[in-house]
């Protein structure tokens, strides 16, 4: 596995952009359950190789569609979530606690791999018993539920509400923007309907702009029926006029942040 580790506290691309902090990136990481090999991306804030850092642990983010995460020239379209400038602000303000980010790169798969479909499942499994554990090994986190967290937009938002649901003893809290619950004809939503278990010990953030209002106020109302609580363990949120795209949740990602990782002081 080729690695290469960038130090920079404000690397400039032609489209500027910050980082703010480290990017290690991991070239052709293999998940394992014979998926494509796809490039892993690791921000860390730009402190965490400080002394006064040294023995800090960190909560650990997964995102995917990792191409869109930090960099303009490597984003769909030219425009990125702009994701190590809103968690350093946000780390300067003191307003959430510590944290690094693993951004998964998506593959021309990226349709089965983000669904409940054989590969989805490989997919998520991939990221708990082998992408995780890595993480893990080389980098000073947490590794408890508590601290490990999933965010994803569309299709990635959808697989993140899958990680959730199946995988409550490893997330604990996960974020779904936009999300594409009409997917495989409202197979989430139905599953969700007919859930009749204890409630999942997850947080979930859930918003949209214009972009599939019905299905995420239908997401939002079926949770709450099963007793998640707005404010406590499921925050919603919707975006008037806004679009689909990279920017729209770039703009939006402080709201998930604040829930999940906010300090309470």
């Amino acid at each position: 596995m080729e690695f290469k580790h960038l130090i920079s506290s404000k690397n400039k691309s032609v489209n500027s952009f910050e980082l703010n902090g480290h990017l290690d990136s991991y070239e052709n990481f293999d998940l394992g359950n014979n998926l494509l090999p796809r490039k892993i991306l690791v921000w860390l804030p730009k402190d965490y190789y400080s002394k006064r850092k040294s023995e800090t642990r960190y909560n650990v983010l997964y995102m995917h569609d990792g191409q869109n995460l930090f960099d303009p020239n490597t984003s769909y379209a030219g425009k990125h979530w702009k994701v190590a400038e809103t968690i350093s602000k946000l780390l300067k303000q003191r307003k959430i606690s510590d944290l690094i980010v693993v951004g998964i790169y998506n593959t021309q798969e990226r349709l089965d791999e983000y669904d409940w479909s054989c590969k989805g499942q490989k997919y998520l499994t991939g990221i708990v018993n082998n992408l995780k554990p890595f993480i893990d090994s080389k980098y000073r986190t947490l590794i408890g539920r508590e601290n490990t967290v999933m965010i994803g937009s569309s299709m990635g938002g959808l697989i993140s509400f899958y990680a959730g649901w199946f995988f409550p003893e490893v997330f604990s809290k996960v974020g779904c923007m936009s999300s594409s619950f009409y997917y495989h004809n409202d197979q989430i939503l139905e599953m969700v309907s007919n859930y009749n278990g204890e409630k999942k010990p997850v947080k979930f953030y859930i918003d949209h702009g214009e972009d599939g209002l019905i299905r995420s106020q239908k997401m939002f109302c079926l949770l709450s029926q099963k007793g998640y609580v707005i404010g406590t363990d499921i925050d919603y949120f919707y975006a008037p006029k806004a679009e689909h795209n990279e920017a729209e949740w770039a703009s939006r990602l402080e709201r998930p942040l604040l829930f999940f990782f906010g300090n309470s002081n």
